[in-house]
């Protein structure tokens, strides 16, 4: 999950590469640090903590390398940050992923006479390329990729050279294409202000960049044709246009990514029995409702799987299954791994995918692109109302029925206005250590969304049950302590939500409803109320999904908390 970036060219490397690193920071914070080379010898600089921290320090170069880091192995400290230097300082790697047997490889170079700097798997990388180097470095890391067992993308430069070797196995590395100038980076957004040619590389390819030159080759060494890409996307899409963070305006932009949604062609041959969901975080979630829908709508049996699970279940997945995986960056590594098991057992795969590219919409039998466009907050919120929007058109395609959403469009921009109303009820509630979340059916999931995007962002701890639960066991941390936000809107089991609702107040617990507009009975039972419009039941999760994450990110704004990039999260998730 961590972000890397180099570059070669006629410009000076420093500067690219820190904005670079600013670009790529929603991918890890933990530490970063750069490396340039400059009268045939590797400067290198880096520091724990964010990317602002390099820039007291300006090192001269026009080759460098550059990382900002998610810790899996190593804490985050300065001898723990990217990159990583051999011992006559002659090479230094970035490396995004998991080097899984580096403990063996660490002990082996450690009896040749290696001493390590470092406490990561990362560093092994380094040292064997310097070992296996005999004049070639594209050759002494062909030598060395059949060593490394797990997921990789790594950058690596030699002191006396312009020229960056790059390698992937299931972490994303992308080629930016300049004049006079070349890019390796693991985000496009990295380096959109520079080109917007690009080659994405496969798994177990290998890249070697110039300033004048690109090549890439498989991990034989046979050359592959370079497939150019163009990216549509701009800067502006990367800035915060006046709101104060990300998210908020992520939030706001809900309503045209709805709009955009519904002009995605949604059409798939009906050729399974059966349909299976894989997904994790916030995409999971939005798989649940897609359930609901499309069983409701389609009366197509769907399974749900949290991707990390189903790749270690040995799933029941055959020719006649369809297997949707849902991921914004289209580089989650445990969905990426539950798309390529669905396919070991002959299963048809679709993805929802926002990234066009990324590696899950490539390795997928078929492809629907979601609109959100370029999510930058850590805290997903427009990719899950695209996400929404996709599964309710899929339900209602596979039932061979129509469907106009237009009409809710009022009703998305009526839930919008109700910001500065959350505002002040997360003045209320900011300060509570604990939450409930409750609902039911379609509001199930959204409880569930609701109390993560809480805890990603607030620190607050918070869980979420289907409010019938509530008997069979929490209803024991019920207290004037732990407040509930139930979600309690006027569908077919809204009495049965309501009676949940009086367990809690008959125990003194606090409850904030999320209501339907114009329900005075429920006004008199909850301590607090948010209303949003009526709409049809089935689509109530296309409204009532905006006041959630509003209330998340006004009681993190409250409490200081850093809402675009969170303490130990990355936006893309592309180590198991």
């Amino acid at each position: 999950m961590c972000g890397i970036i180099g570059y070669t060219g006629d410009k000076e490397a420093y500067n690219i590469l820190l904005e670079g690193l600013e670009r790529l920071e929603y991918r890890g914070y933990d530490s970063a640090g750069i490396a340039s080379i400059h009268n045939n010898t590797i400067q290198h600089h880096k520091k724990k903590g964010r990317v602002a921290n390099l820039k007291l320090t300006v090192l001269p170069g026009k080759t460098g390398i550059a990382h900002t880091r998610w810790a899996t192995h190593g804490k985050p400290e300065d001898k723990n940050a990217h990159p990583f230097v051999d011992e006559t300082e002659e090479f230094a790697i970035v490396h995004n992923g998991i080097v899984e047997n580096y403990l063996e490889l660490k002990e082996e170079l450690r009896n040749s006479g290696v001493f390590f700097s470092s406490d990561t798997d990362s560093e092994v990388i380094v040292h064997l390329i310097a070992k296996n180097y005999t004049g070639n470095l594209q050759e002494a890391v062909l030598k060395i990729l059949p060593r490394l067992i797990g997921a990789y993308a790594f950058c690596v430069l030699k002191k006396d050279s312009n020229e960056i070797i790059g390698a992937r196995n299931g972490s994303p590395l992308i080629i930016g294409l300049g004049k006079k100038e070349n890019f390796l980076t693991s985000d496009v957004s990295a380096i959109i202000e520079h080109t917007h040619k690009v080659i994405y590389v496969n798994d177990f390819e290998l890249v070697r960049i110039t300033p004048f030159s690109v090549e890439v080759c498989d991990f034989n060494g046979t050359q592959k044709p370079l497939d150019i890409k163009e990216v549509n996307w701009n800067l502006e899409q990367a800035q915060k246009q006046g709101y104060k963070h990300f998210m908020l305006k992520e939030i706001y932009e809900q309503q045209q990514v709805f709009l955009d949604s519904l002009k995605v062609p949604v059409k798939i041959e009906k050729s399974f029995s059966r349909i299976t969901i894989v997904a994790c975080g916030t995409a999971y979630y939005a798989g649940l409702i897609g359930k609901y829908v499309i069983e409701r709508i389609a009366k197509i049996p769907v399974n749900l799987e949290i991707a990390s699970e189903f790749r270690y279940k040995e799933p029941l997945i055959n020719k006649d299954d369809l297997v949707i995986a849902i991921s914004q960056s289209g580089e989650t590594a445990d969905t990426l791994a539950a798309v390529r098991l669905a396919k070991q057992n002959g299963a048809r795969t679709l993805g929802i995918i926002n990234v066009i590219n990324s590696t899950i919409s490539r390795e997928v039998d078929e492809v629907i692109y979601t609109r959100a466009g370029l999510e930058t907050g850590v805290a997903s919120t427009k990719a899950f109302m695209a996400q929404l929007v996709i599964l309710y058109k899929l339900g209602f395609f596979l039932a061979g029925k129509e469907i106009d959403l237009t009409s809710l469009t009022e009703k998305i921009t009526q839930a919008l206005s109700l910001n500065e109303e959350i505002k002040q009820l997360a003045q209320q509630y900011y300060h509570y250590p604990n939450f409930l979340y409750i609902g039911r059916n379609l509001n199930y999931p959204l409880a569930l969304e609701g109390a993560l995007k809480l805890k990603e962002i607030s620190y607050i701890h918070a869980e979420a049950y289907p409010a019938g639960e509530l008997k069979h066991g929490p209803i024991s941390l019920v207290s004037e302590e732990i407040p509930t936000i139930a979600i309690c809107l006027q569908d077919s089991i809204y009495e049965k939500t309501l009676s949940n609702i009086q367990e809690i107040k008959a125990r003194n617990g606090k409850v904030i409803a999320l209501a339907t507009e114009g329900d005075k009975q429920i006004k008199q039972i909850v301590d607090d109320i948010i209303y949003i419009p009526k709409v049809e039941e089935i689509f109530y999760p296309l409204i009532a999904i905006i006041p959630l994450p509003l209330f998340a990110y006004h009681v993190a704004d409250i409490k200081d908390c850093d809402v675009d990039k969170p303490r130990n999260l990355a936006k893309s998730v592309t180590v198991e």
